[in-house]
């Protein structure tokens, strides 16, 4: 009897010494990152931006283009030519050498020749400033050098054929108003071609005659014969 209580005394004794177990350290508790939203919180989305309201268009303003005032053609008559004084002792007949104003129809190397009455004409030069002969004595009396070219719709043309000899001209009445303006000749003798215009301003027959007179003298010479025109 005194055995079994001198052992359970040990026992209690070596149970009381042991003591409980260490309670075990709880692990951390693991820190949940923030997203920034809860997870049932749809993610946050920009407001959309509005296109800017379009500027007003400017009216269109219409720029007056300007009016072309219709002219109504005049006559106005060229001044006279200014004529050199007439040449003592002149020769009976003087020739006047020019450039045929048809190229493309007349052979290279050639110029046209004319001749005429000192005492009735003078060479000069054109308002234009081309070569011209004036009539002493019948002002706006004038022969020039003359092509192809239009015309207004006010003027009108009749053609005629001149034949001398071995030539001929195509003659061109040129009349504005049912009046008769100014003459055109072409022709050539088969080597050159050129044309020359008759302005008629007063006396037209007897300006038409004495141009016919010049101008049907006509003829090519080769440029090294040409007469040097002052």
């Amino acid at each position: 009897m005194i055995r079994r209580m001198i052992l359970i005394l040990i026992v209690a004794l070596v149970l009381t010494s042991c003591g409980s177990p260490a309670a075990t350290e709880a692990p951390a508790a693991t820190e949940v990152p923030e997203t920034g939203a809860p997870p049932t919180e749809a993610p946050a989305t920009e407001a959309p931006t509005e296109p800017p309201a379009a500027l007003p268009e400017a009216a269109e303003t219409s720029t007056p283009q300007p009016t072309q005032a219709l002219s109504t053609p005049t006559d106005t008559p060229l001044p006279p030519l200014a004529l050199p004084t007439e040449i003592v002792n002149a020769p009976a007949q003087m020739v006047w050498d020019g450039t045929p104003t048809y190229l493309g129809e007349s052979l290279p190397g050639y110029v046209f020749r004319v001749t005429y009455d000192p005492d009735l004409w003078a060479l000069t030069t054109d308002q234009f400033g081309f070569p011209a002969l004036g009539h002493r004595d019948l002002p706006g009396c004038v022969i020039s050098v003359t092509s192809g070219r239009g015309l207004p719709l006010s003027m009108t043309v009749e053609h005629d054929v001149l034949d001398i000899g071995t030539m001929t001209f195509d003659v061109g009445n040129v009349f504005e108003n049912g009046v008769l303006k100014f003459v055109t000749f072409t022709g050539g003798d088969g080597t050159i071609i050129t044309g020359f215009a008759v302005n008629l301003e007063m006396q037209e027959d007897e300006c038409r005659a004495d141009a016919v007179r010049v101008i049907t003298t006509l003829r090519s010479v080769p440029v090294s014969q040409a007469t040097p025109q002052p």
